[in-house]
C-alpha cells in the first residue's frame, strides 16, 4: 500500500513538473523543507510526508490559473506556506505577503522563504489578518475557517475590485448559503469553481468572492 502510495505521488509530481518546469527544482526544495522541518516543527501532521505532493502541493497550485497576472495576494493563517510558498513559486509575477498569528510558523515561513530564494517578491507578516492594515488584489487561504467568518476577516483586506478565493471541499455551497446575509449585506457575491493543478491532478474547489 505504502508503495503504492509513493508511486501515485511521483506521478502526480513529475505531472506537475510538466506543466510548471520552471518551478521544478524549487518545488522540490520546497516539499524536502516540508518533509523535514516542517514535521519536526509539528506544521505537518505525522502521516503527511507521504502525500505532500498531491495534497498540499497540486492542492495549492490549483489556485494559479484564477488569479490574474502581477498582482498582490494575502495568502491569511498561511502556517506551513500552502498555498502561497507554491504559488509564489510557480508564479513568479505575483507579489505575495504570507499572514500567520503563530511565531513558530512565522519562523518556518521566514527560513523556508530565505532558503527558496523568495525573499524579493514574499515578506511574512506576523499577526492575525483582522489586524493588518495593508490591502491586496487578492487574499487566498486554505483550511482557516468557514466562509462566514473569513468573510469578517479578509474583506477588510481588499483593495477596491478586490477578492477571495478560498480552498474549500465539499462544504462550499452549504458556507455560502450560511453566509448569504452576510454577503448581501456587505455587497459581496460568492460563487463556487472548480479547480484543477494539472491534468491528471485530483481536482478541487474553491469559494471566490468579489464585490457586486
Amino acid at each position: 500500500m505504502e508503495h503504492d502510495a509513493s508511486i501515485a505521488e511521483d506521478a502526480v509530481a513529475a505531472t506537475l513538473f510538466s506543466v510548471y518546469p520552471h518551478a521544478e527544482e524549487e518545488l522540490k526544495r520546497y516539499v524536502d523543507i516540508l518533509a523535514s522541518r516542517g514535521l519536526e516543527w509539528g506544521l505537518m501532521g505525522p502521516r503527511e510526508g507521504s502525500r505532500l505532493w498531491q495534497r498540499h502541493i497540486g492542492n495549492s497550485l490549483a489556485l494559479v490559473d484564477p488569479l490574474p497576472q502581477g498582482v498582490t495576494v494575502a495568502d491569511i493563517g498561511s502556517g506551513a506556506g500552502l498555498p502561497g510558498i507554491p504559488l509564489a513559486i510557480a508564479r513568479p509575477d505575483l507579489q505575495i505577503t504570507l499572514i500567520e498569528s503563530l511565531k513558530r510558523r512565522a519562523k518556518f515561513l521566514e527560513l523556508a522563504i530565505e532558503e527558496l530564494g523568495l525573499d524579493d517578491r514574499v515578506v511574512v507578516l506576523r499577526g492575525r489578518a483582522e489586524d493588518v492594515t495593508e490591502t491586496f488584489d487578492v487574499v487566498v487561504c486554505r483550511a482557516v475557517a468557514p466562509l462566514e467568518k473569513l468573510l469578517r476577516w479578509t474583506t477588510p483586506l481588499f483593495c477596491p475590485g478586490g477578492s477571495l478565493l478560498a480552498l474549500k471541499g465539499e462544504s462550499a455551497e452549504d458556507e455560502i448559503r450560511n453566509a448569504s446575509k452576510l454577503l448581501k449585506a456587505s455587497k459581496l457575491k460568492a460563487d463556487v469553481i472548480e479547480l484543477q493543478a494539472a491534468p491528471e491532478v485530483e481536482g478541487t474547489r474553491a469559494i471566490r468572492v468579489q464585490r457586486v
